[in-house]
């Protein structure tokens, strides 16, 4: 399947641009935050907020996550009609996390592109890409949905925020090189449902409790779409060491900033002692080199990490999708969502 051509692809875009235009107003902020006790300056909402958070949506994202979301919704019996609005809410999400974490991994580039905080400043990116964290709430609650279904809505997404926010902060820890210790492949594995594998839950769950899925159904999808987000956070892990592959940012950034992925996990605990420690070396220098990031990937490639690691995602994702196909019935959108599945693990961008 062509997901660019996914058919409600132009019903995301246009929910995106209706919930947040281009150009902001008192009175979309008024419905936003509540009406003013003196003047909203409007001008500077549409420059801090409204322009940088469009100058990163438009870069041509995949849109992944409002689409898997819709799918989720029709596999369990949904309209996917009915729920466009709430597309917004993993879109706009995720990408703020990647604004944040763009500033915290000091990457010049993403999408192709400068970083936001280069373009605009470290101010106006960490405000716009925590602004994306909390924007979407308004969408549940100026919806018509019950309240019990609110509720749930608003415990799923918070939920799997701090999840996120935990992974980030090990995977931080980790690449600052303090820890001392080599973590281990589980916790690796871990880091990564925190971290990437939280928001692609949230998504998914949204999905099937929007659609009328049953609590089997919104909890067997959960654990699809952390075990999704797992693996989309391996391939970008192989991606990024592959030299005719671009995914946004600069090849070789895992290694700059002293990442410990899976496949450098896996290379540490097979490989000789002198090339641990050699790679080891060069990951706490958080260097640019590209003599040391060569020599870096080279033990890498050696140790037969990227197998590995392709094979570790490719049992993630059988084992997670044996237990979505037990609650779904046959359907167009349950094929398309083991496509997209099979997708994550070979994608080449």
């Amino acid at each position: 399947m062509d997901f660019g051509s996914y058919k409600y692809r132009e019903d995301i875009e246009k929910a995106l641009k209706s919930f947040l235009p281009d150009k902001l107003t008192a009175d979309w902020a008024e419905k936003a935050i509540g009406k003013a006790k003196w003047k909203q300056d409007a001008e500077a909402l549409t420059k801090a907020i409204s322009e940088p958070v469009w100058d990163f949506l438009n870069r041509g994202g995949k849109r992944f996550r409002p689409i898997a979301m819709l799918m989720c919704c029709e596999a369990v019996g949904g309209n996917p009609k009915k729920i466009l609005p709430f597309t917004v809410i993993p879109e706009l999400i995720h990408n703020g996390t990647l604004v944040v974490d763009d500033i915290e991994d000091n990457s010049d580039l993403r999408r192709g592109k400068p970083v936001l905080h280069k373009i605009f400043g470290v101010d106006i990116a960490v405000n716009a890409g925590n602004t994306l964290c909390f924007l979407p709430y308004i969408i549940i609650r100026d919806s018509d949905l019950p309240a019990e279904m609110k509720r749930r809505a608003y415990e799923i997404i918070s939920t799997e925020l701090l999840k996120c926010h935990f992974g980030q902060a090990i995977d931080i820890w980790w690449h600052s090189g303090k820890s001392g210790r080599i973590p281990s492949e589980e916790e690796y594995l871990q880091m990564c449902a925190n971290k990437s594998g939280s928001l692609a839950c949230m998504t998914v769950k949204l999905g099937a409790l929007l659609g009328g899925g049953s609590n089997r159904q919104v909890e067997a999808l959960g654990n699809f779409g952390q075990a999704a987000g797992v693996v989309f956070q391996i391939r970008d892990d192989i991606l990024n060491i592959a030299e005719n592959n671009r995914i946004g940012k600069e090849f070789g950034d895992d290694i700059k900033e002293g990442k410990r992925t899976m496949l450098v996990i896996h290379t540490l605990n097979s490989a000789s002692k002198d090339e641990r420690e050699r790679l080891l070396a060069i990951l706490n220098m958080h260097t640019k080199d590209e003599r040391l990031l060569e020599e870096a990937i080279s033990i890498i490639k050696k140790s037969d990490s990227i197998a590995h690691a392709e094979n570790v995602a490719r049992q993630i994702t059988e084992n997670a999708w044996h237990e979505v196909d037990a609650v779904l019935p046959e359907s167009e959108a349950k094929g398309q969502l083991k496509e997209l599945a099979q997708m994550l693990i070979s994608r080449s961008v």
